[in-house]
């Protein structure tokens, strides 16, 4: 098998910074988590939010501790910080090399989907609250198995009201992720992540009324495996 990671980002329209912040970390015991956070409002002021929420929880993973604990962290570091008058969302996703599961935290309205061979396409969007504000604010967790054909969608709020102030009418990654998966067969990473960020964009007209974010993680079977760790990173200047 091998685990597929593909993250793709856009900035609002017009915004010297992006609010979103992604952040990837080694797990000490094997794996790898990635950290998305969306800092309240946009452009430097959302982008320091979401750089404190997304280094806390970095710092702590990289040091063996485990996911629910360090967002509880995070979260408690921005409520001191900022006097619970600051919040951001904050999803964390691992893959455990440990216990050979995915770890899908969630301080986030925004759902997680989820497609396994299974289950087929369904959601993780139990009630959840958005850290920094409230004080006693815990993440969701979710723990999936590492097997062949899961796939995860892990977003910020910007890509589902994409659309819903240009007259296009706000954009539906849930139907979006349904039929490219279920109808069109597509299952890898990265074709997945560009497609959903940019058919937001679309709906936006090319110009973004929000920051969007897009991480998606997809199993694939391998033959034959050769051990090789890869990624590719594009920033456009």
């Amino acid at each position: 098998m091998e685990v597929q990671f593909a993250v793709a980002k856009i900035g609002k329209y017009a915004t010297s910074e992006s609010g979103d912040t992604l952040e990837m970390i080694e797990r000490p015991h094997g794996g790898l988590s990635f950290v998305l956070v969306d800092g309240q409002r946009s452009g430097k002021s959302a982008k320091a939010i979401s750089n404190l929420v997304a280094r806390k929880a970095i710092q702590l993973l990289s040091e063996g501790v485990r996911d629910g604990a360090a967002a509880r962290a995070a979260h408690d570091y921005l409520y001191t910080y900022r006097a619970g008058k600051v919040s951001a969302t904050l999803n964390m996703l691992s893959a455990d090399m440990e216990t050979k599961t995915f770890v899908v935290s969630r301080n986030n309205e925004s759902a997680v989907i989820v497609y396994t061979e299974q289950a087929g396409l369904f959601l993780l969007d139990e009630p959840s609250r958005c850290v920094g504000v409230h004080r006693n604010t815990k993440p969701v967790i979710t723990e999936l198995p590492i097997l062949p054909g899961t796939i995860i969608v892990v977003f910020t709020d910007g890509l589902r009201h994409a659309g819903s102030l240009s007259g296009n009418g706000s954009y539906d990654p849930i139907a979006a992720t349904r039929q490219m998966i279920c109808d069109e067969g597509i299952t890898a990473a990265r074709p997945l992540a560009d497609r959903l960020l940019a058919e937001a964009n679309e709906k936006d007209n090319g110009r973004p009324r929000d920051d969007i974010s897009v991480l998606v993680v997809s199993v694939q079977p391998v033959n034959p495996k050769d051990d090789v760790r890869r990624m590719d990173v594009s920033l456009p200047i």
